[in-house]
């Protein structure tokens, strides 16, 4: 999950002074990391650098919560051989949920001139704090993203609406990429169902259960050890009760189609992020984001220059490509196979034309 949250200060003490030790010897050094820039990640005047404004803004920044699905998370519990994998994995797909973020949703509205134009922005540091627990101690993979609301060599802040209507589509972007990560360096897999439920294989649902993360008081901030946490964990698995394992579909080399058509069901106007995000839902077992983008580009060529709030549009029909889809076959997920798949599919449809 994905959530935005506006910054109005520039105190970084929330972050700066959490050791997050729960994942002490997990993770490669502490909680901070840069994903762009460099400084003492426990020092605040250091961290406080990211946020940048102007003198007309109340905003300073954004702090971007990215968390990992609940069974992922709560294999940092289960599996402490493999919890670093887990969270090279998390971090990777970190990485490339603010890649898409600054790529297609960092917008600075230029109003000089009779008409505002929107113009592309990059965020000049970029710092990112790596937790592995919440308010009531349970398993909770996720990372605090800090950016400033002022681009680099801006003179104004960025349009903070482009950045929230993106934001369905980077966490779909997140959850495909931990997917593919996460088998990438683990044994684990991870899927997602056809209802949008995320899930790990073989991993008993009781667990979802134990930690399922819904309180009605959002608790106390906590600050366990390593071994805390352990002995906590271990202590809350002697209340787990199995509940059985939901089947895993077959791993598969191609789009969900019946997923990806479904995502488009009640619009008639469909834009880029719309699809990024079905195509990212709809790859079950995960794709890289690099590889989404490189599919969607190739095959709706019209929008490959869409950005912000105001972008270009498809039909339904077109988005869906249900009679390309129904000549050939499902889309592949490999952007190699995917060039072959489209050059068939295109000569067919001239074929087509020239037979009439």
């Amino acid at each position: 999950m994905l959530r935005i949250f506006t910054r109005h200060s520039n105190d970084v003490a929330y972050f700066t002074d959490d050791r997050a030790l729960e994942l002490d010897t997990l993770r490669d050094g502490g909680p901070g990391w840069w994903l762009r820039g460099e400084g003492d990640t426990r020092a605040p005047r250091d961290v406080a650098r990211v946020f940048t404004t102007t003198d007309r803004s109340r905003v300073e920044g954004y702090d971007l919560v990215i968390a990992a699905p609940r069974p992922v998370s709560i294999l940092i519990a289960l599996d402490p051989e493999h919890a670093s994998g887990v969270i090279d994995a998390h971090r990777a797909s970190v990485a490339a949920t603010v890649d898409y973020l600054e790529d297609r949703a960092l917008i600075v509205r230029d109003r000089r001139g009779a008409a505002a134009r929107d113009e592309t922005g990059r965020w000049t540091k970029i710092v990112s704090f790596t937790h592995g627990l919440n308010r009531h101690g349970e398993p909770h993979l996720h990372d605090h993203v800090l950016v400033g609301a002022r681009p680099e060599g801006s003179r104004t802040v960025l349009d903070s609406r482009s950045l929230f209507v993106h934001a369905n589509t980077a966490d779909a972007l997140y959850r495909s990429s931990l997917r593919f990560e996460l088998a990438r360096r683990t044994p684990w897999t991870a899927w997602r169902s056809f209802n949008g439920v995320e899930h790990v294989a073989e991993l008993d649902e009781g667990y979802r259960a134990l930690w399922g993360g819904h309180f009605n008081e959002r608790g106390e901030k906590l600050a366990w050890s390593r071994e805390e946490a352990k002995v906590a964990w271990r202590r809350d698995l002697d209340r787990f009760e199995p509940q059985g394992v939901v089947k895993s579909p077959e791993r598969s080399t191609t789009l969900d189609e019946h997923s990806f058509a479904g995502a488009f069901e009640g619009n008639l106007h469909i834009t880029r992020r719309a699809i990024v995000s079905a195509w990212a839902n709809a790859a079950r077992f995960g794709q890289a984001p690099r590889g989404i983008a490189s599919a969607v580009d190739a095959l709706y060529p019209s929008l490959v220059e869409s950005r912000g709030v105001r972008e270009m549009t498809v039909g339904v029909a077109r988005a869906r490509m249900t009679g390309r889809v129904r000549e050939e076959g499902p889309r592949p997920l490999d952007i190699r196979s995917l060039g072959d798949w489209d050059q068939r599919s295109r000569e067919r449809s001239i074929d087509s034309d020239r037979s009439r």
